[in-house]
């Protein structure tokens, strides 16, 4: 949505794998399966029938699935519309789609500095 070019797609988590543990990867990471444990990637791709239980902490996450965790982003975080996010967000952007939900605090940065707004957000 933001124009931003990802890096190149390192790992792909398939519909039908359960993954449990640490994963980092200085690329693309893409979950359509079941991921339990902390990602620190470039960017995250959660499918629509991916799911995460564990934070994040990325350049960019687009969630297409279900997360149950905090993110923190460098750059920018986008619900799409059949996303879910339990946990809180911390991004320079966030973009919720239409019919996306997301149960949390968001915090964004002012000019990538250290300087939070927060507010509380739930959308449906």
């Amino acid at each position: 949505m933001f124009g931003a070019k990802h890096p190149k797609l390192e790992v792909v988590i398939g519909s039908e794998t359960v993954f449990k543990g640490e994963l980092t990867s200085k690329g693309t990471i893409r979950i359509d399966g079941t991921f339990e444990g902390n990602i620190s990637a470039d960017c995250v791709i959660l499918g629509e029938s991916g799911s995460i239980t564990g934070d994040l902490q990325v350049n960019v996450l687009i969630a297409g699935g279900k997360l149950r965790g905090n993110v923190r982003a460098v750059d920018h975080v986008e619900l799409q519309a059949k996303g879910e996010v339990y946990g809180d967000i911390h991004a320079v952007r966030l973009s919720i789609a239409e019919g996306a939900v997301f149960e949390g605090r968001s915090s964004m940065q002012k000019n990538r500095e250290l300087e939070y707004r927060t507010a509380e957000v739930t959308v449906a």
